[in-house]
């Protein structure tokens, strides 16, 4: 999901805290993808991420078994955010370990030179089609996320509605005034609903299409957190709040995330996702140029793509794993929703037009 703002793709779960220190890793030589490692013999291992990283404890507390090497997670505010701050920090990078960086601002962190290639052991297991560095490895694919609209099932049955399917729907009259979605310019869902409307429409026609949703009423917050947890009536936080609008962008995965933490727990999700407004979000880590500890994070690489992280990851970070051997939870794809034909957009394509796009956006609907 990232971020990437996983997030972001995990931003679906509450953030839990600004820095750990967690256990994994491998004190092998996992030079597979490089040579002329540097390493000063530490056992701690440093990985920037956005604040979504999430991990079970039991997972990573069998790896430092394994292993003997421990992970300080450096937690460092949206996906955004942290690609910033390593960017301003290039070549002298605070941590080994970059995570969260997501098909959406690939090409900044590419442009920018942050990452020491390196081919992640297991990447035979790891689907092609994420594979977006795949000639180069500076960046190994870990998750992915569906950015969709998700819905109020109570509202809609409430008002005898039908809940809207397509992009198309959501300009219509009769979903006037309820949808809420991030600022693409500073928000990972945001940016990825922007580029889905563009893969949708095209350059010459998303302008058009925003005109129709800006006139439809669509509401604009700066984040995540804020949409789905202030915003939108269909989430926990959202009906504390007294939330007025029954449509948000979020994520496909939204949905086992109210099942999971309602209590008592429901026999449906309370919310659903319009599955033709899906945009598929990819994200990525990658070996800092300049880290201290290349042995450790080589190690922590290959973990991240190893099976027990992998399957471990849906319900910690509400994302859907890459590697082909890995088994999802039941409750993620019972509750979840999945997209036969999530829209996409070109890597280069993004790294071309992602400022213009975002500039042409935000005059359209922003200012």
């Amino acid at each position: 999901m990232s971020t990437t703002n996983k997030v972001a793709v995990a931003a679906v779960a509450a953030a839990i805290g600004a820095t750990a220190l967690v256990g994994c890793g491998s004190s092998d030589d996992a030079s597979s993808g490089s040579s002329g490692t540097k390493g000063t013999g530490s056992k701690t291992v440093t990985l920037v991420s956005h604040d979504s990283f999430n991990a079970s404890k039991g997972v990573l507390k069998e790896f430092t078994r394994e292993t003997g090497y421990t992970v300080k997670v450096l937690k460092s505010g949206d996906a955004g955010a942290a690609l910033n701050q390593e960017i301003l920090t290039k070549g002298s990078p605070r941590g080994d370990v970059f995570f969260g960086v997501d098909n959406t601002l690939l090409s900044r962190a590419l442009d920018n030179g942050l990452f020491t290639p390196y081919a992640a052991k297991g990447l035979g297991q790891v689907a092609s089609d994420v594979q977006l560095d795949a000639e180069k490895h500076r960046v190994t694919p870990v998750d992915t996320g569906d950015i969709c609209v998700n819905y109020d099932k109570k509202y809609f049955a409430d008002k005898k509605l039908a809940p809207p399917k397509t992009f198309e729907d959501l300009a219509k009259p009769a979903y006037r005034n309820l949808l809420v979605t991030e600022n693409a310019a500073t928000s990972s869902p945001g940016l990825g609903f922007l580029l889905g409307s563009i893969a949708t429409y095209g350059e010459d026609g998303y302008q058009d299409y925003w005109k129709k949703l800006k006139s439809n009423g669509v509401k604009v917050v700066d984040g995540w957190e804020q949409a789905y947890n202030e915003e939108f009536s269909g989430s926990a936080g959202g009906k504390k709040a007294k939330a007025d609008r029954p449509l948000v962008v979020s994520y496909a995965s939204s949905p086992p995330v109210e099942v999971l933490y309602a209590d008592p727990k429901p026999k449906t999700a309370p919310t659903g996702v319009a599955t033709g407004t899906c945009f598929r979000q990819i994200e990525f880590a990658g070996l800092l140029d300049g880290a201290k500890n290349e042995e450790g994070g080589k190690a922590l690489l290959d973990f991240m793509i190893g099976k027990k992280f992998q399957e471990d990851m849906p319900l910690n970070m509400f994302v859907s794993p890459v590697t082909k051997s890995a088994k999802v939870p039941e409750l993620f794809t019972e509750f979840g929703a999945t997209s036969d034909k999530p829209a996409t957009v070109a890597p280069d394509a993004i790294a071309k037009n992602r400022e213009q796009w975002v500039q042409s956006w935000s005059s359209l609907v922003v200012k």
